[in-house]
């Protein structure tokens, strides 16, 4: 893992051979280690269970975050992965991560930060993926779609409670063109309701691995940064969570264009 704010730059496009290689490498142990997850999940789960004592929700999400390191492992050959400021996120206190959404693997990417008990909040059609579905209702995660606000501020709460992380993605799809979309208030309702601090999070370079439309993998860096945590405490009355959510958007725009224009 890369966490120099040194960026490497590229003048051409990569060479068709590189394309391939990537492609067959970086799909080829995705699916085995996916297989393999699945294959030795269920004496990870025991061991996780016996060892971190905890409950099996927070366990399955312990695995998801593993199976994301790994995904970063096999990756690495061909693409950098760069943290920024992770110190701001304490290990055991509770917050609402926010951060946009440019990729699929946006989520495998989550796995850069240095919490791993995180409970996505996603929508309904990723839990019609039966390869991973399972998972992630054994893992809790959050139905925004399917599930109403009391059963969302409910799970979150225990979340939370754990001293557990939840993460929304509020502009709820992917962008095409790489710029921030609307910012929908759910997360930001979370927060101010649940009285935990909301730290916003910047995914940049995962739209240059899997362009938008392509199938095919081109190398790059990928950049995640942490801001400041914000005291949630200080949006009240009806239309606080508008307030959050605009200030939230504009520090992240500010923050993306610094990392897109090489700034530390």
């Amino acid at each position: 893992m890369i966490d120099s704010n040194k960026i490497a730059v590229t003048s051409r496009p990569p060479h068709l051979a590189m394309l391939v290689l990537m492609n067959l490498w970086c799909y080829g142990l995705l699916l085995l280690w996916t297989l393999l997850g699945i294959l030795v999940f269920p004496f990870a789960f025991a061991v996780g269970l016996l060892f971190l004592r905890c409950s099996a929700d927070r366990v399955m999400r312990w695995f998801i975050w593993i199976y994301g390191r790994g995904w970063m492992l096999l990756m690495s050959p061909f693409v950098q992965f760069r943290r920024q400021q992770m110190e701001l996120i304490e290990t055991g206190k509770p917050y609402l991560l926010v951060v946009n959404h440019l990729s699929f693997f946006d989520t495998y990417c989550m796995a850069m930060l240095p919490v791993y008990d995180i409970t996505f909040a996603v929508r309904s059609w990723p839990f019609r993926m039966f390869w991973y579905s399972g998972f992630m209702r054994l893992a809790r995660y959050l139905d925004v779609e399917g599930s109403s606000w009391d059963e969302i501020l409910s799970n979150s709460n225990s979340a939370f409670a754990a001293g557990g992380t939840v993460l929304f993605f509020p502009e709820g799809h992917r962008s095409r063109d790489g710029q921030l979309q609307r910012f929908y208030s759910g997360g930001f309702k979370v927060a101010i309701a649940a009285g935990v601090p909301l730290v916003p999070l910047c995914i940049d370079g995962t739209n240059r691995l899997l362009p938008p439309g392509r199938k095919w993998l081109h190398p790059c860096q990928i950049s995640l940064r942490a801001l400041s945590p914000i005291n949630t405490a200080d949006f009240k009355g009806q239309d606080g969570h508008i307030q959050l959510r605009k200030l939230v958007k504009k520090r992240m725009g500010i923050a993306l264009e610094e990392m897109r224009k090489g700034g530390v």
